[in-house]
């Protein structure tokens, strides 16, 4: 059964961005607005934000990486940053995974009593 719908608290008007930031940080957005009347939308022309950074890399690896580029025709930044989030979203699998092991191992209060009336 549904819970009955509250009514929606009322949207303050902000005087800056910052007293909007600070206002959603510390309310629960479901008092404002109606989830599950949201829609998908896409913004196909919107490039997400870089940031320009510095990192020492050995010339051989430098010079390997630039090699692999130039085969399959893209700038070798570009090659390192699809190398960069292959391996970040590798790594933050394997952890999603070890977490989802670390619960499966653990044996539930059940089964460790029966196991112990087992041994007796």
């Amino acid at each position: 059964m549904r819970k009955p719908k509250r009514p929606l608290k009322p949207i303050p008007v902000f005087k800056s961005e910052d007293e909007e930031r600070e206002f959603w940080a510390t309310h629960d957005s479901t008092e404002y607005i109606d989830w599950s009347k949201a829609r998908m939308v896409r913004f196909p022309k919107l490039r997400p934000s870089s940031t320009a950074i510095s990192v020492r890399l050995p010339d051989t690896l430098l010079t390997e990486l630039k090699l692999l580029a130039n085969e399959r025709d893209v700038p070798y930044q570009s090659l390192l940053k699809l190398y960069l989030a292959d391996r970040v979203g590798e790594e933050r699998e394997r952890a999603r995974g070890a977490r989802r092991s670390k619960r499966r191992l653990q044996p539930s209060k059940a089964r460790r009593s029966s196991k112990k009336s087992l041994s007796r």
